[in-house]
C-alpha cells in the first residue's frame, strides 16, 4: 500500500498516538528496574525477542509505506527493549555495567544493520511487484513479537499465576499503544493484515497477563489480607505458609500452597 493511496489524516493521528505510547511504554519498566535494582520476573528473553522483532517489523512497515509514525515506531521500540535487556543482564545475570552496555549497544548496531540490509534487498523484488518475500518478513515479525510475550507466562506459571517484575504502568501503556496502532491501520484506505496481526498478538497476550494476575489475587486474597494485617510482604507471608524445610526453596520458586490460610492465621 502506498502513502498516497492508503494513508489518511486519521491514520496519521492514530499512528502518532500509538507511536508516542510505544515510545514511552518501556520507560516506566526501565525506571522500575533501576529503582528496585533487580529484575526478578522480567525475562531477558522477552526483552531480546522484542528488540529482535523490530528488525523484520521495521523492514516490513517501511516497505509497505505505512504512515511515518508507524515506520519510526519499531526503531524506538527496539532501542528501549535493548535497554531493558541490558538491565536484566546487569541485575540478574551478573554482568558488569560495562559488559551489559556493550552487549546492548553492539546488538543494537547489529540489528540496525540487518534491518537496513533487509530493506535494500527486499525493495528490489518489491518494486517489481513480487511481494511474498516482504510477507515472509512480516510473518517473522509477528512470530518474534508474540514469542517475546511467552516467557512471562512461564514466570507466571512458576508463581501460580502471579505477575512479578513487570510494571503495570508499562504494560497498560504498551497495550494502549498496540490498540491505537491497530486503529491506525484500520483507518487507512486498506487494512494491512500482517501489520494488524502484530498488534493483535500483543493485545491478546497482554490481556492474558492481566487476567492471570487478577485470578491470582482472587485465589490469594486471604494471604494478601494477612500480609496487610501483619505488615509483612507477600513473599514473607507465602513463605510462612510452607513447611520449615521448604520455605527457602518455595520462596525462590515462587510456588506455594493455597490451602493453609487457617494455619497462617493461627501463627499470628
Amino acid at each position: 500500500m502506498g502513502q498516497g493511496s492508503g494513508v489518511t489524516p486519521a491514520s496519521n493521528v492514530l499512528g502518532t498516538i500509538g507511536t508516542v505510547l510505544w515510545c514511552l511504554q518501556l520507560v516506566p519498566q526501565i525506571w522500575h528496574n533501576w529503582k528496585r535494582k533487580k529484575t526478578d520476573g522480567l525475562p531477558a528473553l522477552m526483552m531480546f525477542l522484542w528488540a529482535l522483532c523490530a528488525v523484520p517489523m521495521g523492514a516490513y512497515l517501511i516497505l509497505q509505506e505505512v504512515n511515518i509514525p508507524l515506520q519510526i515506531q519499531p526503531q524506538i521500540f527496539s532501542t528501549l527493549a535493548l535497554i531493558g535487556w541490558g538491565q536484566v543482564l546487569y541485575y540478574n545475570h551478573n554482568y558488569t555495567a560495562m559488559k551489559a552496555t556493550l552487549c546492548a549497544v553492539g546488538t543494537g548496531l547489529l540489528f540496525g544493520g540487518a534491518e537496513a540490509l533487509l530493506i535494500l534487498t527486499l525493495r528490489i523484488p518489491y518494486n517489481k511487484g513480487i511481494r511474498w518475500p516482504d510477507t515472509v518478513v512480516g510473518v517473522f515479525a509477528a512470530i518474534f513479537l508474540g514469542a517475546g510475550l511467552l516467557p512471562p507466562y512461564f514466570e507466571m506459571w512458576k508463581r501460580s499465576g502471579r505477575v512479578v517484575g513487570i510494571n503495570w504502568v508499562f504494560l497498560s501503556i504498551d497495550t494502549s499503544g498496540g490498540l491505537f496502532s491497530l486503529f491506525a491501520l484500520a483507518a487507512q484506505g486498506s487494512f494491512d493484515i500482517l501489520g494488524g496481526i502484530m498488534y493483535i498478538v500483543v493485545i491478546v497476550l497482554e490481556a492474558g497477563i492481566y487476567i492471570s494476575h487478577i485470578v491470582w489475587r482472587i485465589r490469594y486474597r486471604e494471604v494478601r489480607k494477612e500480609a496487610k494485617a501483619t505488615g509483612k510482604s507477600i513473599d514473607e507471608v507465602l513463605g510462612l505458609e510452607t513447611s520449615d524445610t521448604d520455605v527457602t526453596g518455595e520462596i525462590d520458586k515462587g510456588v506455594v500452597a493455597t490451602s493453609r490460610p487457617d494455619d497462617l492465621e493461627s501463627q499470628t
